[in-house]
C-alpha cells in the first residue's frame, strides 16, 4: 500500500465514539478534485519541487472523503440528547483542534493542527465517519443525499471565494475559470448572491455547455488564441473579478493577463505549478492576488441558509458505489466527470 496506486478495501469493526464524538452512517460522500491529489501524494509546486503528503506526517492506510452525508449510529457520553437520530446530515469537514484563537474564532480551517476529514483524520469513502462534535452536522432535510454532499467542499470553497470578491459581482460580470464541480456550483451562487451572470472559461466544450446550461453569460475556450480578447468582449470591459478554480500555471497566467487594474484574483484551485505573472505588471495594474482554502464554519452555516433559501440549483451528479471509488477517481482524471461523482455506500 503505497501512494500513486489505487485504492485498497479493507474490512473494519464498527467505531465506537468517546466523549463529544459521533459515529455516523456515510449515506453519501463526494469525490472531490483534492482527492487525486491524496492518492498521488502530493501537490506539483513548479520549478520542480513537490510537496509531499507523507513527509507532511500522512501515513497509510488512509480513509480519503471530505464530502460527507451521514446519519447518526452511535454518540458519545457528552453529546447533547436532543439531536435527531432520524435526520440526514451534511458534515462540515474542515475541523481544527478546537481550542486555538482560530479554531474559537471560527476559522478551523486555518488551524494549525487541522484534523479534516478525509485528509489528516479518515474520512468518508466509508460505510462509517467518526465527527469529533454535534457543531458540525448540518440537517439537510428533504435534499438528496448525493445533491447535498458536493455542499461540504465544492460549495463551500466556491462560496468563500465569491466572498472575497462578493462587492464586485453586482458591477460587471466575473470571470469564473474552470466548469468543474466548483466552477459550476459557483454560477448558481453567484446569482443567489446578486451578482450578474458570470463569464466561464473552460477547455471542454462539454463543461462549457454545462456552465451555459447552468445560466452563465457566456463560456469561453480557455486554449482560443483570442481568450483574452474574447472574455472581455464577453464582460463588456476589463474584468474587475477573476475566480481561478482550476490553479494550473496556464489558466493562472490568462486570469492575471485579463484582469482589469485593481481588479481582484482570487486562485482556488491546486492543480499545481508556479506562478507565471510579470513581477513589474502586478505593482502597474495594481491588482490584488489572493488565495482563498476551503471556508470556515460561519461561512457553511451561511452557505446552506443561503442554499435553503435561494434555492440554489444542485450540481450535475454521477453516482457510483463505495467499491467503485477508484473508477470515480479515473474518471475524474479522464476529464469525464461534469459535475460531481458521488460515492453512495
Amino acid at each position: 500500500m503505497k501512494f500513486g496506486t489505487p485504492l485498497v478495501p479493507e474490512d473494519r469493526e464498527d467505531m465506537v465514539p468517546e466523549g463529544s464524538e459521533i459515529i455516523m452512517d456515510v449515506l453519501a460522500a463526494g469525490v472531490c478534485h483534492s482527492d487525486l491529489h491524496i492518492r498521488d501524494g502530493g501537490y506539483d509546486l513548479g520549478h520542480g519541487e513537490r510537496l509531499s503528503f507523507e513527509e507532511r506526517g500522512m501515513h497509510l492506510p488512509h480513509i480519503m472523503g471530505h464530502e460527507p452525508v451521514a446519519r447518526i449510529a452511535r454518540v458519545g457520553p457528552d453529546v447533547p440528547g436532543d439531536l435527531n437520530r432520524d435526520a440526514n446530515y451534511l458534515v462540515y469537514p474542515w475541523n481544527g483542534c478546537g481550542d486555538c484563537d482560530l479554531c474559537r474564532e471560527g476559522k478551523e480551517n486555518f488551524c494549525a493542527t487541522p484534523r479534516f476529514l478525509g485528509v489528516h483524520v479518515d474520512g468518508a469513502y466509508s460505510t462509517q465517519v467518526r465527527v469529533p462534535h454535534e457543531r458540525y452536522l448540518f440537517p439537510i432535510g428533504d435534499m438528496a443525499p448525493e445533491h447535498a454532499a458536493p455542499l461540504a467542499c465544492s460549495g463551500l470553497t466556491t462560496y468563500s471565494a465569491l466572498k472575497k470578491v462578493e462587492h464586485l459581482l453586482d458591477r460587471t460580470p466575473a470571470v469564473l475559470i474552470g466548469a468543474g464541480g466548483l466552477g459550476l456550483m459557483a454560477v448558481g451562487l453567484v446569482k443567489a448572491m446578486g451578482g450578474l451572470p458570470p463569464v466561464v472559461v473552460d477547455i471542454d466544450p462539454a463543461k462549457r455547455q454545462a456552465a451555459l446550461d447552468a445560466g452563465a453569460a457566456a463560456a469561453i475556450d480557455g486554449a482560443a488564441l483570442d481568450a483574452q480578447d474574447q472574455i472581455t468582449k464577453a464582460v463588456g470591459k476589463t474584468p474587475e473579478a477573476v475566480v481561478d478554480f482550476v490553479g494550473a500555471e496556464a489558466t493562472t497566467k490568462l486570469g492575471f493577463e485579463c484582469l482589469g487594474k485593481d481588479g481582484t484574483m482570487v486562485v482556488v484551485g491546486l492543480f499545481g505549478g508556479a506562478s507565471p505573472w510579470q513581477l513589474v505588471m502586478i505593482a502597474i495594474k495594481s491588482v490584488t492576488i489572493r488565495g482563498s482554502y476551503m471556508g470556515s464554519l460561519p461561512e457553511f452555516r451561511e452557505l446552506m441558509e443561503l442554499v435553503t433559501s435561494k434555492s440554489v440549483p444542485s450540481l450535475p451528479t454521477i453516482t457510483f458505489d463505495l467499491d467503485s471509488a477508484n473508477a470515480a477517481l479515473d474518471r475524474l482524471v479522464e476529464g469525464k466527470i461534469v459535475g460531481r461523482a458521488v460515492l453512495m455506500p
